[in-house]
């Protein structure tokens, strides 16, 4: 069974969109003499599958809870919630329960003992998007990755329903025109960004919700299914390429590999900080997208 099969198996609360069981959503890079630069998203569509039988989904009060608290809380791009907004949304969201989002650890999907065939790939179902903040539901088999990428002016919620995967995130040091942030060229002229850590451990469902901000909490992050994993994410706003909040993918290098005492005295522990270096989009961030079958919100 592949990933999007054990994912659109989940009770038949997520069916393929249309024809296809799913889409490999592909976001391309090409280098010019700017350097990195992106392409427009395309969607490839899959073999076709047999669907799930539709049924009747109930609602949930709790994820009805939360869609109308972002309506209030994301008050559009350049925005950034309040300390007490940010606490309202993580109550609402530490509280959740896979359930709310029609899952449940008795799902195929879920079984740790699972066989996924070829390589693991990431399926993704959006719950609801707008232009102030999208509901989202991540999907990672075992061993799978959402590699190193970052979220350009955004405030990102994340709430581990079921799993265990690794987090490493890091920030920026400092803006890109200080001289102490940056550090060799690559061969395409792309420099090197000095980033300090601030997450590499595993976290295992139920845990708090972790959040994240345009230039703090760790903004540039990568996850690693430990074991099946689904996790709800709430971005505002969501991905934009049109309004300059494009998917940027970095690699991490040591720091000790291009150091020449570029950090003071006092921050000389070496393994709480890396270079980051801009690549293309990695083959592993290339996702099946599948409709969401699970508990509805009402507008």
């Amino acid at each position: 069974m592949t990933a999007v099969e054990a994912a659109a198996s989940a009770g038949g609360l997520l069916e393929p969109t249309g024809e296809a069981a799913a889409s490999v959503r592909r976001v391309g890079f090409g280098v010019g003499k700017g350097g990195i630069r992106k392409k427009r998203c395309r969607s490839t569509k899959a073999a076709k599958r047999p669907c799930d039988v539709k049924r009747e989904v109930p609602s949930s009060l709790q994820l009805q809870r939360l869609f109308l608290a972002c309506r209030q809380v994301f008050k559009g791009p350049g925005t950034v919630p309040s300390q007490s907004d940010v606490d309202k949304l993580c109550q609402i969201l530490d509280g959740m329960m896979p359930e709310d989002v029609g899952l449940s650890s008795n799902l195929q999907f879920f079984n740790p003992n699972g066989v996924v065939e070829g390589n693991p790939r990431v399926t993704n179902t959006t719950i609801y998007s707008c232009d102030n903040f999208s509901l989202c539901i991540f999907f990672l088999p075992t061993t799978a990755v959402i590699p190193l990428h970052n979220h350009p002016g955004m405030t990102v919620f994340s709430k581990l329903l079921l799993g265990s995967m690794h987090i490493k995130a890091y920030d920026w040091v400092d803006e890109v025109s200080a001289p102490l942030a940056i550090g060799d060229s690559n061969k395409d002229g792309q420099a090197m960004r000095l980033a300090r850590l601030k997450a590499n451990q595993v976290f295992t469902a139920p845990c708090s919700t972790s959040v994240l901000y345009p230039t703090s909490g760790g903004n540039i992050h990568e996850f690693k299914a430990i074991t099946p994993c689904a996790v709800l994410d709430v971005l505002g706003p969501p991905y934009s390429e049109d309004d300059g909040r494009d998917c940027s993918h970095y690699r991490d290098i040591p720091y000790d590999a291009l150091s020449s005492g570029k950090v003071s005295e006092a921050e000389e522990d070496s393994k709480l900080f890396g270079w980051l270096e801009e690549i293309e989009i990695p083959e592993e961030s290339k996702m099946y997208v599948i409709q969401y079958k699970g508990p509805q919100v009402v507008e």
